[in-house]
């Protein structure tokens, strides 16, 4: 006679009742020992029923992050490898950036060169001003003696003609300073819009610049997330384009368990609710971890046909999903039961 095992949550427990079942249908057990074998059997059925009762089940899954190149050309370095922690902000590598490298310093020999073209504004408006300061200083001197030669006109010590003569020069040497002052700001308003219009051709050139820095930037193989690395696409000398994946980083350090309920269980549960995972630690035990209930799905879905819920087998279902903090022995893919 065959027996089957009826249940998978305890596999030691239903081993040890299905090697007595299969001693008893053998014959090889006394028959005075029968009424206790029968009460082994109920004590361990009771054992099992109360310790490893759970009300839904799944499996372990991360928060997995794909990190892709930033740009195109040969990987030179790639320091990781698979199972690796990373830290978030670790450069793990570089991809040859020789070209951006050349093309920014050509950017910047155009800028220095657009720069040597602008006007010494104060240089080239130098002989205004030095026209302005003796034109202004011989006015000052006509002035004075425009008023000395009025006082001696007053005083009968000096001829009308004398004063219109310095009168006419003063007259003339005021306009001979407003030329100056007008030929000096014309000059600083031409030099002026033409150091405007270097500058501005100057400007793309620094968005460009500023463009390839950032393409050099993302030469450098950064990882943002810290984590365990799960898998590695790329190796060293191999071509790496924009978009291409360089390798998957999942923060390990707590794992999210996907379980499914009934909706006879949906009203019992709700956000931030402790729950217990139970995980079998291979040696016919559970290892429970404390769990928070973070996500409940709102719309319900087909029972996966991987998982089993606590009664019979439902047509609908809710995802929800249990967040545990592991303590290294809890994989992805790993299944676990939940106890409410």
């Amino acid at each position: 006679m065959e027996y089957r095992k009826l249940t998978h949550s305890q596999p030691g427990t239903v081993m040890k009742q299905d090697h007595i079942k299969i001693l008893i249908a053998k014959n090889k057990l006394p028959s005075a020992g029968w009424l206790l074998l029968i009460a082994c059997i109920a004590v361990i059925s009771s054992c099992r029923n109360n310790n490893t009762a759970y009300d839904a089940s799944g499996t372990f899954e991360a928060v997995e992050t794909i990190v892709s190149a930033e740009a195109t050309g040969v990987i030179k370095t790639f320091n990781i490898s698979e199972g690796q922690q990373i830290a978030a902000g670790t450069e793990v590598g570089y991809i040859d950036s020789t070209q951006l490298s050349l093309r920014k310093k050509q950017l910047e020999a155009q800028i220095k060169a657009t720069g040597s073209r602008l006007p010494d504004i104060t240089a080239q408006t130098n002989y205004y001003k030095q026209q302005l300061a003796v034109t202004q200083i011989r006015l000052n001197n006509l002035k004075r003696e425009q008023t000395r030669i009025n006082n001696l006109v007053k005083a009968d010590a000096a001829t009308g003609k004398q004063l219109d003569d310095i009168n006419a020069q003063v007259e003339e040497t005021e306009k001979q300073l407003q030329v100056i002052q007008k030929q000096d700001a014309a000059q600083v308003s031409v030099l002026s819009t033409q150091t405007s219009g270097l500058r501005s051709d100057a400007l793309p050139l620094v968005a460009q610049i500023e463009q390839v820095q950032d393409q050099l930037n993302k030469s450098r193989i950064i990882n943002e997330t810290q984590g365990t690395v799960l898998v590695k696409y790329a190796e060293v000398n191999e071509m790496a384009t924009i978009g291409k994946a360089l390798y998957k980083i999942a923060d390990l350090h707590t794992i999210i368990l996907r379980a499914y309920i009934t909706g006879d269980q949906l009203p019992k549960i709700k956000l931030n609710q402790k729950v217990t995972v139970m995980v079998d630690d291979g040696k016919d035990n559970y290892k429970n971890y404390d769990g928070i209930i973070e996500w409940i799905s709102d719309k319900a879905e087909f029972t996966p046909k991987t998982i089993q819920t606590k009664d019979e087998r439902a047509n609908l279902v809710y995802a929800i999903k249990i967040r545990v903090a592991n303590d290294g022995f809890l994989k992805i893919g790993m299944y676990a039961d939940v106890k409410l």
